[in-house]
């Protein structure tokens, strides 16, 4: 996707990365640059670094990194040219784009157009008197108009095409209907509406947009519910149902459930700080969404053996998350044989009242306790062999706690339920601890014991064929990109001379850039780069480089590099594995289109 350099030159300078990245990221001053707790992973302490100077960030944990586009494109899931679009909104300036440009951007808009246009045509059905069974089914599940409306929620008839007819009637192709997923291919050139008889809840994401649809069935048939499939707009690993009303409640917490339903009920009991992952388990895109919107999370799942996995499994998720994790147990409920089963949330408030989920709400244990309670229940702790088997097991989760003070306070609560003494706890606890540590501490050992494991990419694709050319390679992009008055008058090597051909094609596009008399910056490479390669010349720009002797560094490098070129040309490598090799790293990591630098 191409656009004019001075439009981009012009857009990077207007959007300060500080400003950009500070308005998603809490950000704090050490030394020449900011560190905060990093967007795109969960981690307790802050390894995310942005630079003011290099107009770049880079996180030392996740290894991810670039400039204020890669940000953008990365934090709001939002493809290269979208994310330029982005910042251009922000910065109030218009985008010059080809035709080509803004064929692709009039497709996504396109496609969010549709999706409004149908909820839209949902929330008329369900007002008109062909909407009288999803009506009455909200009437059956108690929920109210007003509730309805504010969840945008429509209805799906019982007919094979009267959405497709509708759309289409607004000029929409059928093409487009079956990239949003609204419209099923027959196999025999007919189409039909995925959605028939459902009840439609839209799903909208934090910027407004409606970019995907849950569904809910009137009767006892399968499946019960129904999601869009993933489409250009709409990634279930990325959205939250109800997230776009949680974010402005003023509730001190999010409350995360399994079922829409179970949140159309909790705001309408005044529980408004409730979200739903759209039929899938928690995902980290899901935590990196959350932890932009609260500090403390409460988990709300299904109190049978699935919803414990599932609560079981988002802890450990969300154990190395900044966020704080409380878990709400739902009790069992008891039917009129005297049998107890599980109930959900939509079940508790209906059957026990929104004051009874608040004093739930308040007693939420915290995940350690509930894990703690979890081990605790798998043993009949009145046998001997069963308290010794509890303690193995209890002392193992407690040790992997970061915390001293918290490892002592559960250490003493895991001595009272096995009924010994807090020392003899103590003392398996330590070891356990010990046993961790170790195998950490091996683990880092075998990591620091292998140079060439540590010089190579995180990226697998990107790996080095020649660890020592390609160490030279860096050096001498990291000094060029650090002082542009060490370029040479004349190109000191050709693309081909390089043994990484990221290496050679980020100096090309360098060196091409001096010759349009361009700025040499890091953020200048986004358009001609992956993410994941983008990532990796910034995390090489990370290593220490001293400028002091730069010009005599500089023909130290150009050195190694040549003598390892011609070394490989006088052995003989076979010039088609060359060419395959080259040609499928380009396959891989080609942008497509024109490269802007």
């Amino acid at each position: 996707m191409a656009f004019p350099q001075n439009f981009l030159d012009e857009l990077t300078a207007r959007c300060d990365i500080v400003d950009v990245v500070g308005s998603y990221v809490q950000l704090t001053r050490k030394g020449g640059n900011l560190f905060g707790l990093c967007p795109f992973h969960s981690e307790k302490t802050g390894s995310f670094s942005v630079s003011p100077d290099g107009q770049f960030y880079y996180c030392f944990g996740c290894k991810k990194g670039g400039g204020v586009i890669n940000f953008i494109m990365e934090e709001e899931n939002l493809p290269y040219p979208d994310a330029v679009r982005f910042l251009a909104r922000r910065a109030g300036m218009e985008v010059p784009e080809e035709e080509g440009d803004r064929e692709a951007g009039r497709r996504r808009q396109r496609l969010l157009e549709l999706n409004r246009d149908a909820a839209r045509f949902y929330y008329q059905l369900l007002q008109q008197p062909e909407g009288r069974a999803v009506r009455d089914y909200l009437e059956r599940r108690r929920i109210r108009k007003s509730t309805a409306v504010n969840f945008g929620m429509g209805a799906s008839l019982d007919a094979w095409d009267v959405l497709l007819n509708a759309m289409t009637k607004k000029g929409y192709t059928k093409s487009e209907l079956l990239t949003a997923g609204l419209i099923v291919d027959n196999k025999r050139g007919g189409f039909y509406d995925k959605f028939r008889n459902r009840l439609m809840l839209p799903v909208i994401d934090t910027r407004g947009d409606v970019v995907a649809f849950g569904s809910r069935v009137l009767d006892k048939s399968e499946p019960k519910y129904m999601n869009s499939s993933e489409t250009p707009v709409y990634s279930k690993r990325r959205v939250l149902y109800g997230l776009n009303l949680a974010r402005k409640s003023k509730r001190p917490n999010i409350i995360l459930c399994e079922g829409n339903l179970d949140i159309v009920t909790l705001h309408q009991a005044g529980f408004n700080n409730a979200v739903a992952s759209m039929g899938t388990a928690l995902t980290q895109e899901q935590v990196r969404l959350l932890s932009r919107f609260t500090k403390e999370l409460v988990l709300c799942y299904d109190n049978d053996s699935a919803g414990k996995a599932a609560t079981e499994k988002a802890l450990q998720l969300l154990g190395s998350s900044e966020l704080s994790v409380k878990v709400l147990q739902l009790p069992l409920q008891r039917t009129g044989d005297g049998a107890l089963v599980k109930q959900d949330a939509d079940d508790f408030i209906k059957n026990q009242g929104a004051d009874a989920f608040e004093r739930l709400l308040n007693g939420s244990e915290n995940g350690i306790e509930f894990r703690m309670a979890q081990v605790a229940g798998k043993y009949d702790l009145g046998s001997d062999e069963s308290r010794v088997a509890y303690c193995a097991e209890i002392s193992g989760l407690i040790a992997t706690l970061p915390g001293a003070v918290e490892r002592e306070i559960y250490t003493a609560r895991a001595a009272e339920t096995a009924r010994i003494t807090p020392d003899a706890m103590k003392l398996e606890v330590q070891r356990a601890r010990k046993r961790l540590l170790n195998r950490e501490n091996r683990a880092a050992l075998r990591k620091e014991l292998n140079p060439a494991a540590l010089s190579q990419p995180a990226e697998r694709s990107l790996r080095y064929d020649n660890i020592r050319s390609a160490m030279a390679e860096e050096g001498v992009l990291r000094l060029l990109l650090r002082d542009d008055s060490l370029f040479p008058p004349q190109p000191p090597l050709k693309e081909e001379q390089f043994s990484s051909p990221l290496l050679g094609r980020v100096f090309s596009l360098l060196w091409q850039a001096r010759e349009e008399g361009r700025a040499i910056a890091l953020p200048a490479l986004t358009g001609a780069l992956t993410p994941e390669e983008m990532s990796h010349i910034t995390s090489l720009c990370q290593r220490p480089e001293s400028l002091k002797n730069g010009k005599q560094a500089l023909a130290d490098y150009i050195a190694v590099i040549s003598g390892e070129w011609e070394r490989r040309t006088a052995g003989g490598e076979d010039p088609l594995a060359a060419a395959m090799r080259k040609n499928k790293y380009k396959n891989k990591s080609g942008t497509g289109g024109k490269r802007n630098v």
